[in-house]
C-alpha cells in the first residue's frame, strides 16, 4: 500500500513565536512521512507574517518547499483561515491525501501524528481523527462531544443534579475517553482529515468565524456516511485560546451568538434553532434560580441571555449560504491567494 501524503496545516494570528514551536513539533511528528507543513497567517497585521517567513528561512525550513508561509489576506476565522490551507495543496501542485489542521498553541507528541495515519488506516470508514489533548502539566482536556441539540442545550445552561441525569443521554461533552472510540465530533486543536471527505462534503463553512465550525465538518461527514474517531494514544499537549483571548472574556461575543445560531439554522432548520434557543434560556433560568436560592455567585457570563434572546430574534430571518465542495472553493479562494502575496500555482491531480 502506498503512503499516504500529509499536508498539516497551522494558522496563526499574532502568536508567531508560539507558532513557530508548534511548527517545530509538528515538523518532528512528521518525519517520515511524506507531504509538507504550511503556516497561514489570517491577517494577524504585527508582523507576524514577516516574523515567520524570516524564521522559516533562517532554519532551513523552505528547502525543497517542505515548508510555506502564507498570508490569507484576511481574518475571515478559523474556517476561512484553515481553508486557505487546504486550498493551497503541496508544494508540488497535488493535493495530500489527508489534512492535518493544528493550532498554533498545539504540540504534538513524536509519534502523535503517525498514530492519527494509523486509525484512519485501521478504519477505511472514519473520514475525521482526532488527538487526546492535554494540558502544559497534564490535565485533561475535554475535546470530545455529542453533537448539539435541544435537551442538551438546557442540560448545558441549567447544570443542575437531577436535569443532568434525566438528560444524561444528551449532555455535550463526554467524559474523556480512556480508550479510541468513535464521537459524534471533535475539537479542532489537532484534527486529521482525508481529502476525499473534503471532496465529497465541502471544507469549512466560512460563515463561522470562530466555534461549531468543527460541529458542523464531523456532522456534514456523518451525514455523508463518514465517521469520527477519538483516538487516545495520538497526545497533543495544547495551552489552549492563546489567540481567542477566551480566558479573559468578560462577555460573550458577538461571533459566539453568530456561529451558535448559523449551525442550527443550518443543520436543523429555523423552528428546531429557536426551539434550542428556547431550551437555552429556560436551562439559564433555573440555573439562576438555583444560584439565587442557594446564595452562590457565578455562572453564565454578564448579560449572556439578554445577548442570547437580542441575537436570535435579530437574525430570525438570516439565511444560510451554500456550502462550496473543495474544488469550488480552490476556484473561489484563488484571486484571494492571488491578492494575499501567494500565486495561484498549477493544480494537477494526484
Amino acid at each position: 500500500m502506498t503512503e499516504p501524503t500529509l499536508l498539516t496545516i497551522i494558522l496563526n494570528y499574532r502568536t508567531a513565536d508560539m507558532t513557530l514551536k508548534s511548527a517545530e513539533a509538528a515538523l518532528t511528528a512528521m518525519e517520515g512521512i511524506s507531504g509538507a507543513l504550511v503556516i497561514v497567517d489570517n491577517d494577524s497585521g504585527d508582523g507576524s507574517f514577516e516574523r515567520l517567513q524570516a524564521a522559516a528561512q533562517n532554519r532551513g525550513w523552505v528547502e525543497n518547499d517542505h515548508v510555506r508561509v502564507l498570508q490569507a489576506g484576511r481574518n475571515g476565522g478559523f474556517g476561512a483561515g484553515n481553508n486557505v490551507g487546504i486550498q493551497a495543496g503541496l508544494p508540488d501542485g497535488t493535493d495530500p491525501d489527508l489534512y492535518y489542521i493544528l493550532n498554533s498553541d498545539a504540540f504534538p507528541d513524536r509519534q502523535a501524528i503517525r498514530r492519527l495515519i494509523s486509525e484512519l488506516d485501521d478504519h477505511p470508514s472514519a473520514g475525521l481523527v482526532g488527538s487526546y489533548i492535554c494540558g502544559e502539566v497534564g490535565d485533561p482536556h475535554l475535546t470530545a462531544f455529542r453533537f448539539p441539540s435541544i435537551l442538551g442545550e438546557l442540560e448545558g445552561a441549567a447544570r443542575f443534579g437531577p436535569v443532568s441525569r434525566l438528560l444524561r443521554n444528551f449532555i455535550v461533552p463526554l467524559p474523556i475517553p480512556a480508550k479510541t472510540r468513535r464521537v459524534d465530533w471533535l475539537a479542532g486543536a489537532s484534527m486529521m482529515i482525508r481529502r476525499s471527505v473534503l471532496d465529497q462534503i465541502g471544507s469549512f463553512d466560512e460563515q463561522f468565524f470562530l466555534y461549531f465550525e468543527e460541529t458542523d465538518l464531523c456532522l456534514r461527514a456523518k451525514r455523508a456516511g463518514w465517521e469520527t474517531r477519538y483516538v487516545r494514544d495520538s497526545k497533543v499537549v495544547h495551552i489552549g485560546s492563546v489567540s481567542t483571548g477566551m480566558k479573559t472574556w468578560r462577555r460573550m461575543p458577538e461571533y459566539w451568538f453568530d456561529s451558535r445560531l448559523h449551525y442550527f439554522n443550518k443543520n436543523h432548520g429555523k423552528t428546531y434553532a429557536a426551539a434550542a434557543t428556547f431550551a437555552l434560556v429556560l436551562g439559564g433560568l433555573i440555573l439562576r434560580v438555583r444560584k439565587l436560592v442557594q446564595r452562590k455567585s457565578g455562572g453564565d457570563p454578564p448579560y449572556f441571555l439578554r445577548d442570547l434572546v437580542r441575537h436570535s430574534i435579530r437574525n430570525a430571518f438570516r439565511s444560510a449560504p451554500k456550502i462550496l465542495h473543495l474544488p469550488q472553493a480552490k476556484a473561489r479562494l484563488g484571486p484571494r491567494l492571488k491578492n494575499s502575496n501567494l500565486q495561484p500555482v498549477d493544480r494537477r491531480n494526484p
